[in-house]
């Protein structure tokens, strides 16, 4: 008998329109359970359980890692991607080429999300993530 995968967590933001349909996306095409789906925005999410501030979480994408480790930025889309059996989609944004302008790509994304997606700044009691 073959072991169960093991499952990648994506850590993401419910209240952001981009990213809620991306993960919808994913959710669909998750038909082996190798994806796990959070949602930073629910009421009871605790960024402190990964290590993690709010404002942190909110800043960019975090994924965590079957042993506990928490990554973030690109890598956790070519995680999630792996996971649901769509890696290859990914797999350029990690070459050596191209995996620098990716990374630049999706920090450009993460630093502009919430005013791109009309939510202005999210900041709490902890602080801003957006200065």
């Amino acid at each position: 008998m073959e072991a169960s995968p093991e499952v990648f967590r994506l850590l993401y933001d419910g209240d952001c329109p981009v990213c809620a349909r991306e993960v919808a996306w994913l959710r669909r095409r998750n038909r082996h359970g190798r994806l796990a789906l959070e949602d930073i925005a629910a009421p009871g999410f605790d960024a402190a359980r990964y290590g993690l501030e709010p404002a942190q979480v909110m800043a960019r994408i975090h994924g965590v890692l079957p042993g506990g480790r928490v990554i973030e930025g690109m890598e956790v889309f070519r995680r999630a991607y792996a996971a649901v059996g769509l890696g290859f989609l990914l797999a350029p944004t990690g070459w050596p080429g191209l995996r620098p302008l990716c990374d630049a790509a999706y920090a450009l994304f993460a630093r502009n999300r919430l005013r791109w997606t009309g939510r202005g700044h999210v900041c709490g009691a902890e602080g801003c993530p957006h200065g």
